[in-house]
């Protein structure tokens, strides 16, 4: 099928309208009418033989057939951008807008504390964060990229480990004065208040291991308070609940100023890892390779 300049038109189109969520916010963020906006849609559809979007009185969502032709194309529109931006100025590569899908650990406690650095490195570069629960649909919700911490689960996105954290086992200075500090990992088990946080996969607490060398011992850590989120876990072990185990990456500075004690620090070497998943095509944004190098930074 011979090039028709229209179609790169009606994907630019399509792209924003799964942004905005809705034909009319498509338009007021491109300058088109909403009809104007829906005519280009159903040319390309008309165009590429598949309808890309369900619409109803209400909402509109991808279709399976659309959901696999914006996946491969909005790589592709990126590059386009990073093309353009090269042709007018080299420092502004990295531009746009960049939406961003994260967990609650690694949004709240890893990636605020430190976006103003990245916002101060790109000054033409927008970013809008989201804390979720679950990744959903990257392609559906418009999201360029997401964060989470744990092993990856089957899906059609691409995986890339970025980093991996220590978990270290801690509690606060007046835990310690209180209860005593453990000598072994089997002390947790029978003389101490084991702070649990909820797995939401299972609805059981997370398991705790110990690692040293090629030793692996694992605990049936037990305690009066489980958790569902971070903040709730670290809140308790500062305040001094009980023993708590925490990702380095974010428990260090606590640590370093004294405000949490790392417990049995010679099997600390259990380690947890971080990933990003984006679109799953070869091509790579400017602006999300910026974020996954500003991330791998953060671990140093």
């Amino acid at each position: 099928m011979a090039f028709d300049g229209r179609l790169l038109g009606g994907i630019g189109v399509v792209s924003a309208v799964v942004e905005a969520g809705s034909f009319a916010r498509a338009g007021e963020a491109i300058g088109l009418t909403q009809p104007a906006v829906s005519r280009a849609v159903a040319r390309l559809e008309e165009r590429v033989g598949i309808r890309i979007f369900h619409r109803t009185a209400r909402a509109i969502s991808l279709t399976d057939e659309g959901r696999r032709f914006y996946e491969a194309m909005a790589p592709l529109l990126a590059g386009i951008e990073d093309v353009v931006a090269d042709a007018n100025q080299a420092k502004a590569r990295v531009r746009g807008r960049l939406r961003i899908n994260v967990d609650g650990t690694f949004g709240h406690y890893v990636l605020a504390p430190r976006i103003g650095e990245f916002l101060d490195r790109f000054p033409e570069l927008s970013v809008e964060v989201s804390v979720r629960d679950r990744m959903g649909d990257l392609v559906a919700d418009g999201f360029d990229v997401a964060v989470r911490f744990g092993t990856p689960e089957p899906s059609s996105y691409r995986a890339l480990l970025l980093l991996r954290t220590r978990v270290l086992t801690c509690a606060s200075p007046q835990y310690i004065a209180r209860r005593g500090e453990p000598r072994r990992p089997e002390d947790l088990a029978k003389d101490h208040q084991c702070l649990l946080i909820r797995d939401p996969s299972t609805g059981r607490p997370y398991g705790w291991e110990f690692h040293r060398g090629k030793q692996v011992v694992p605990l049936h850590a037990a305690g009066q308070l489980m958790v569902n989120d971070t903040g709730s876990l670290l809140g308790a072990c500062l305040g001094g609940a009980g023993v708590a185990q925490l990702l380095e990456l974010y428990a260090k500075d606590l640590v370093a100023s004294g405000r949490l004690a790392l417990l049995l620090p010679q099997w600390a070497e259990e380690t947890f890892p971080l990933y990003a998943y984006r679109h799953n095509s070869s091509l790579v944004s400017a602006k999300v390779r910026a974020f996954l190098d500003f991330v791998r930074e953060l671990a140093t």
